[in-house]
């Protein structure tokens, strides 16, 4: 019956359902023979109609657990129990209906994202708008997105910023900023002014188009659990044809059967297991978790054992300036500036860091002159009348005596960063620039959230350096790092972890591949992975963050425990009816009536899976502007905290008069920036936070960190005075220790702030 249409549920129930009172009627009217003429025939509709999908099942070699019910209307009418087969066949629709509503409920998130598809978009011929169908866009095709419409293919942003609603996508409700040159993914809307789009894919092969793949095979999956459901439910025919058959035996009631046989429907298990499943997929969806089919979900819940890639998983993928180091003759921030200047010249991403670091410091960058570069090693030029080189160190100090502070440099980028950048000016080598892949700031609260879901090891897997991975592990946390490892041996690394449980990999989706096909779950990360992985990966997070796999691990885990309970209550409740219907104490009646109600209460059981669950709500969001301004805060003071790092580091050579004048300046800037903002933080925001947090103190341990720096600064500038009246007790060792304590406390506690604020980032 579920493949004749979902239309004809509706109307069937409606009119089985006026039969029932006109049967009454009939019978106040003293005309029982058409009472019972009305309710046996539209019983036995139902009847020809399950007929026929039993039939069209056996014709597929399947064997349909709704024989039982059209055994309970047949029998029903055989002994002239014309009420209770109306009622049979009015449950039996009723639940029908019940299970197309639910259904559509529980798929309505893969319904939205599958019914809005774009199927049309403008396109210039020239300058001259045209409306094609969306299969005829070619890459290189300049498009206009109006006011409303969705974004059709993969593409670059041309002419201005756009404002884009991609809700549908990722599951967060405020729109984004995309600035010119940007790259766009399908399936965004326009929620600004209109803009223009350079089509880089065909729609067959944009983000959207895979989304929409992923979504449609995950609607017409069936889950093993589902599968064994269905061979639990059959198992049922056999016990309930030999109990109604005992029944009847040593009753020698029919009518005892006859109950036995209205009770043991077992829509418990074929109805609430696969709503349960769809409607977690579901819930993924909606949260920009793209879960290609049931056995996916399923899997995903009994995870035990997860592999992650480095580069852009645990870490965000991109070089970024770490920290400036001069060999004396130039100030950091001239060094950066001459650095950011020639760096213009070159579109390699250290050269675009270099430059966006310079940026960030406000810093005046001069268009080079006579550059010349030499690909993979460096480049050099003119900046305001001075020789700059930039490139490697074989590169910048050819030609020049050898270095003791090179080597330190080199040794300290062999410990810390994944590489550098040295710079020389006029001849001479004037510092160097350090980068790191910076570990996501979401990457440690991800991971503990992934031990709280359940993993029980996570290993990180890299081709990177052995040094450089370690550093990257320890400060996410992971309990074993494999370092240089070629993609054969990620697969081999997945393959002997098998024995420990299901295993998990997360990756970029791109170069992971067979790392993500070896793993009992693939999980691409970033939306970049939807098209391109689709077929490595079983999830797919459209959201480029590390945290939402712990998110849809708790929902498969949620979705497989409800469905579990389905089973297991609703079947344990239909067999309990059913002994008390052979025993007697249940009439046929009151039995149809008991197992829809049963069967009603399992559904709605199972779509509890659409929702979040209780005691793991993640905390409310803070409006976008408010973060923006915390995270320019910290960039502001991110000078003053380098200088306290400087000068704990030089204080000790300084000739006195030059300590004294650091320090001074120092400790005035503290006292006239750091402190003003950490008490602001204290005061104003750390209650806002609070209150979209859990647990009775969850900035306890910040707010004692605040307290910490307020007397750590209190007590340095106590230690300059002193210093500045040449107090002998005050040495510039010990205000070089008081400085490294300070230095390690204020970095310790951006990083934690940084952190929090990116979680609680609510777009």
């Amino acid at each position: 019956m579920k493949r004749i249409g979902r239309w004809l549920h509706p109307a069937l129930f409606v009119a089985v359902l006026l039969a029932l009172p006109l049967g009454w009627l009939l019978y106040g009217l003293q005309r029982g023979d058409l009472a019972r003429l009305l309710w046996h025939g539209s019983a036995l509709v139902v009847a020809v109609l399950l007929l026929g999908e039993i039939i069209q099942r056996l014709y597929r070699r399947e064997v349909g657990v709704d024989l039982i019910a059209l055994l309970a209307i047949i029998a029903a009418v055989l002994l002239d129990q014309a009420l209770v087969a109306a009622v049979v066949a009015l449950m039996l629709v009723g639940g029908r209906s019940l299970e197309a509503y639910t259904e559509q409920r529980a798929e309505r998130e893969l319904h939205r994202l599958i019914d809005r598809a774009p199927r049309h978009a403008w396109r210039y011929r020239g300058e001259e708008l045209e409306q094609v169908p969306v299969d005829q866009v070619n890459p290189g095709d300049r498009l206009l997105l109006r006011l409303g419409e969705v974004v059709p293919v993969d593409g670059v942003l041309l002419d201005q910023d756009a404002t884009l609603d991609e809700s549908a996508l990722t599951g967060e409700p405020l729109p984004v900023r995309r600035h010119p040159g940007e790259p766009l993914r399908s399936g965004g809307v326009n929620a600004g002014a209109p803009f223009q789009l350079r089509a880089s894919q065909t729609a067959a092969r944009s983000t959207y188009a895979g989304i929409v793949r992923m979504v449609e095979a995950a609607r017409s999956s069936r889950a093993p659990f589902v599968r064994l459901a269905d061979r639990y439910a059959l198992a049922l025919i056999p016990l309930t044809l030999l109990l109604a058959g005992g029944a009847w035996l040593v009753s020698g009631d029919p009518l005892r059967a006859l109950a036995v046989l209205v009770v043991a429907t077992p829509c418990p298990l074929i109805l609430a297991v696969p709503v349960a499943i769809v409607a977690g997929i579901s819930r993924c969806a909606h949260r920009g978790i793209l879960i290609k089919d049931g056995a996916t979900l399923e899997a995903l819940a009994r995870g035990q054992l997860l592999f992650l890639d480095k580069t852009g998983t645990l870490t965000a993928g991109r070089v970024s300036v770490q920290a400036i180091e001069s060999a004396g003759n130039l100030p950091d921030a001239q060094l950066l500036q001459l650095a950011g200047s020639l760096a213009q010249a070159s579109p390699h991403l250290v050269s675009l860091a270099i430059v966006a670091a310079a940026q960030q410091q406000g810093l005046k960058l001069e268009t080079p002159d006579a550059v010349e570069e030499q690909a993979g090693a460096g480049l050099s030029g003119l900046v305001e009348g001075r020789r700059v080189k930039l490139g490697g160190h074989d590169y910048v100090a050819a030609g020049l005596p050898a270095s003791t502070w090179a080597e330190g440099v080199l040794r300290r980028m062999a410990y810390e960063f994944a590489g550098g950048c040295f710079v020389s000016v006029d001849g001479q080598l004037a510092g160097a620039l350090l980068f790191a892949d910076r570990l996501r700031l979401e990457s440690p609260r991800a991971l503990r959230q992934l031990r709280q879901a359940g993993i029980q090891r996570i290993v990180m897997l890299t081709g990177d350096r052995a040094e450089a991975a370690q550093m990257i592990g320890l400060a996410a946390g992971v309990d074993e790092v494999r370092a240089g490892l070629t993609p054969e041996q990620k697969v081999a690394a997945i393959h002997e972890g098998r024995p420990q449980g299901v295993t998990l990999m997360a990756g970029d989706g791109i170069n992971d591949a067979p790392a993500l096909a070896a793993a009992d779950v693939g999980i691409a990360l970033g939306a970049g992975g939807a098209s391109a992985s689709s077929e490595a990966a079983g999830v797919v997070l459209l959201v480029d963050r590390l945290d939402r796999i712990a998110e849809a691990l708790l929902i498969a885990r949620r979705s497989r425990a409800i469905a579990l309970q389905g089973v297991l209550a609703g079947m344990g409740l239909s067999l309990l009816a059913m002994l008390l219907a052979a025993a007697g104490y249940l009439p046929a009646l009151a039995g149809a009536i008991v197992q829809e109600g049963i069967d009603i209460a399992v559904i709605f059981n199972a779509l509890r899976a659409l929702g979040s669950g209780h005691g793991r709500q993640p905390p409310a969001g803070l409006e976008g502007k408010r973060l923006d301004d915390l995270r320019r805060e910290h960039e502001e003071l991110g000078p003053l905290l380098e200088q306290v790092r400087s000068l704990a580091e030089e204080i000790t050579g300084l000739p006195t008069a030059q300590a004294k004048n650091a320090l001074a300046g120092l400790v005035r800037l503290l006292e006239q920036e750091l402190m003003p903002h950490e008490q602001a933080d204290e005061q104003q925001l750390y209650p806002l936070l609070a209150e979209r947090l859990q647990g009775d103190d969850p900035l306890g341990a910040m707010s004692h960190t605040h307290r910490e720096i307020f007397r750590l600064v209190h007590l340095l500038a106590r230690m300059a005075a002193d210093f500045q009246e040449d107090n002998a007790a005050i040495s510039p060792d010990a205000i070089r220790q008081l400085l490294v304590r300070l230095d390690t406390v204020l970095s310790l506690h951006f990083a934690q702030e940084e952190e929090l604020y990116h979680n609680l980032d609510s777009r």
